[in-house]
């Protein structure tokens, strides 16, 4: 298997097409978090920016209004096609690339490497944030936010903990192999990037909430198409995804705000370095 083959065939099948179904759902859910790291990233007018993880084009298209020159980069040929009709409908002149951005050659075009949760999926790390690199400009930065631990961020922990008793047996996982939390020791980060030739490096705690709507059922049904429970929940029968529902439904309850909005706990690092 060549590197990122397990990711890309992912991202191109069920993965991608549930998050292109599901975008305004899912842009509305990391919209807090996403405008923190954009506002982290600092973009100014006439920047070349490189969006790397792109997906469905939310952080693209927000990068293009703040009137930088955007290329946003994914793996996924389904939520790419929704952020070029996305850009279209703005009048927004975003390059959108199918590519790897781990092995993608990139000549040394960009001001700012920028990423919302697409960094953390690289099977050969520090490599691949060293290929990044070579679409810096001399003097170009890099900034990201990545997620911390399962046990901070309720959003993806206690759905799968309600969902346990009815899941198969699952196998430890490795908990530096690809997937959303792979990013969650700040030192490995450091280490990644120190690696890879970055300097200058800062990351920073951001704790805020994800905001997940205020239909419990609509929420729940969604962790079985989307996130760390959809993975291990795959092959259940629709009697016991039910159950799940459920399940998950219940727990859940408790972070209902005031507003009548779900709002569990999320605890992300927001990390930026210099090439």
């Amino acid at each position: 298997m060549t590197a990122n083959e397990d990711q890309i065939k992912f991202w191109n099948e069920k993965a991608g097409q549930n998050w292109t179904i599901q975008q305004a759902w899912m842009d509305a859910n990391m919209a807090d978090i996403g405008n923190a790291a954009l506002a982290f990233a600092s973009p100014k007018p006439g920047m070349t920016v490189l969006d790397v993880g792109c997906g469905t084009g939310a952080t693209s298209l927000a990068l293009g209004q703040a009137g930088a020159k955007v290329t946003g980069v994914d793996i996924s040929k389904p939520m790419l096609g929704l952020a070029r009709e996305r850009a279209a409908q703005a009048g927004l002149p975003i390059t959108f690339i199918e590519a790897d951005a781990s092995s993608h050659p990139f000549m040394p075009q960009f001001d700012l490497i920028f990423s919302r949760f697409g960094v953390m999926f690289f099977d050969a790390p520090v490599q691949a944030f060293a290929n990044m690199r070579k679409g810096l400009k001399p003097g170009g930065r890099i900034a990201f936010v990545c997620w911390r631990t399962p046990q901070e961020n309720s959003w993806a922990s206690a759905p799968m903990m309600a969902a346990k008793p009815f899941l198969p047996e699952q196998l430890p996982l490795d908990p530096l192999a690809p997937g959303p939390f792979a990013f969650a020791d700040r030192e490995r980060i450091e280490d990644i990037l120190t690696q890879s030739g970055f300097s200058d490096i800062r990351i920073e705690k951001l704790d805020g909430a994800m905001t997940m709507g205020t239909d419990l059922g609509f929420f729940a049904a969604q962790m079985l198409q989307t996130g760390p429970l959809s993975r291990a929940a795959a092959e259940l029968d629709s009697t016991t995804r039910a159950t799940i529902v459920q399940a998950v439904q219940n727990v859940m309850a408790r972070f209902i705000r005031a507003d009548g909005q779900i709002a569990p706990p999320a605890a992300c690092w927001l990390v930026a370095a210099k090439a």
